[in-house]
């Protein structure tokens, strides 16, 4: 039984401000908390300050409300920590040399410790291997703060399900996993998120909650892998790749649609599933196969895009080196401003290796966020009309597609938006 009484949470600390701690930030601001926004990157606190985002699904109109509300404080001051009734530790989780870098949230779980209080709650949203919160969080926490989880403060885990653009599913109507080293701290969880989202749920304990962030995307990753390898199969049958999707997608049971695309980018599907095929090789002896199949077939998904622009370029009787060649859309993904592990960059890249003069145009995207040999040109017909090849990496709504079906007179399409004649698919 717990030696402390149930605190009810006003002040809340979020460790972390990019893709998933500001949503997390600002919606806890939006329900009626004080936050602490802590990030150790100065320029991101300043921006922050200044109501300018860098987050696809929070606006500058979004930050300038809750700086108006005088209950959002962005900082780099660890000690505008103090106080808090709940923390929720958003930090990256990136992959060095194939093994997970758990040194953000190591490092978190140091400047957090010394505010602990009884009775406060602290979550850990970080992707991580099944055991991360329990074995590696807690015992920092602990040794810091001289207190018990469960017994003196609650400790939780709860994963991060952010989509970057998706304008169905934002942060308030996704169902929230979540899982507490006790009872006690299930319940505190369910009392922070059941006010920040339409629906909590429930699991076991964390190390249930890590690995099922993990499953769900390994799922994603192991699929887009399998269509990606099938658009490869069908260039070499002849065969439209897209409308055998079609086909395929009107049964109504038993069948998920999964479309290809130049590679798989952000900062889950190039990262998370390694962490799960790296725990099994650990724990286990043996490579977790889906996942490796996967990395290999989408890693190199990249490789075979430039191998189309060759031989496409090639039938027009001309090299890569010295032709001009059109990116459109350089982000991971659609209606996204972010680059992290980019197939578009990637591409991009080789191209570049082989002395292609490239140009690019994404409206969501700044020259600042991508390398130095990608020129970044204006939507306009007279950046299209004699262009060697168009590439469409990213299929942006901002971008003006009939521009392209108009005056491309060859494009690679590998997102299936494009429709004219001069168009080939992926």
């Amino acid at each position: 039984m717990s030696d402390i009484s149930d605190i009810s949470p006003r002040r809340v600390a979020v460790v972390g401000q990019g893709y998933v701690g500001l949503p997390v930030a600002i919606r806890a601001v939006e329900v009626g908390f004080d936050v602490v926004g802590f990030d150790i990157d100065k320029n991101r606190v300043d921006c922050l300050r200044k109501a300018v985002t860098f987050v696809d699904d929070i606006t500058d109109g979004d930050l300038a409300v809750a700086m108006s509300t005088g209950r959002y404080l962005p900082t780099d001051d660890p000690v505008a920590l103090a106080g808090f009734d709940v923390a929720v530790v958003c930090v990256p989780t990136p992959l060095r040399d194939g093994a997970p870098d758990l040194s953000y949230v190591e490092d978190a779980a140091g400047v957090i410790a010394p505010h602990i209080t009884p009775g406060c709650c602290v979550i850990l949203e970080s992707t991580s291997y099944p055991g991360t919160t329990e074995e590696i969080f807690l015992p920092i926490l602990e040794a810091g703060s001289g207190l018990r989880a469960g017994a003196q403060f609650r400790l939780g885990y709860s994963p991060e399900r952010i989509d970057p653009g998706n304008e169905v599913w934002r942060f308030p109507n996704t169902p929230k996993i979540i899982a507490g080293v006790d009872e006690a701290s299930l319940q505190a969880l369910r009392d922070f998120y059941g006010r920040l989202v339409e629906r909590t749920v429930p699991v076991s304990g964390p190390r249930e909650a890590e690995l099922a962030k993990l499953l769900e995307n390994t799922f994603r990753h192991v699929n887009i892998a399998l269509v990606n390898e099938l658009a490869m199969y069908c260039h070499g049958l002849g065969l439209d790749v897209w409308s055998v999707i079609d086909a395929a997608a009107t049964k109504p049971f038993g069948f998920m649609r999964f479309t290809p695309g130049p590679g798989v980018g952000g900062h889950c599907l190039p990262i998370d599933p390694s962490y799960l095929s790296w725990q099994v090789r650990r724990s286990l002896g043996h490579a977790f196969r889906f996942v490796d199949i996967a990395n290999d077939v989408n890693d190199h998904m990249p490789d075979y895009v430039v191998s189309r622009v060759v031989t496409h370029l090639n039938q027009q009787r001309k090299s890569v080196n010295g032709s001009s060649i059109l990116l459109v859309g350089l982000a991971y993904k659609r209606n996204s401003r972010d680059t992290r592990q980019s197939p578009a960059i990637a591409v991009a890249r080789r191209l570049d290796d082989l002395g292609a003069d490239l140009r690019a145009i994404d409206p969501l995207i700044t020259a600042a966020e991508i390398p130095g040999f990608i020129r970044m040109v204006p939507c306009e017909s007279r950046q299209v009309t004699g262009t060697d090849l168009v590439i469409v990496l990213a299929d942006h709504d901002a971008i003006d597609w009939e521009l392209f079906e108009r005056h491309a007179d060859r494009v690679l399409d590998t997102r299936n938006r494009l429709r004219s004649v001069s168009t080939v698919r992926l």
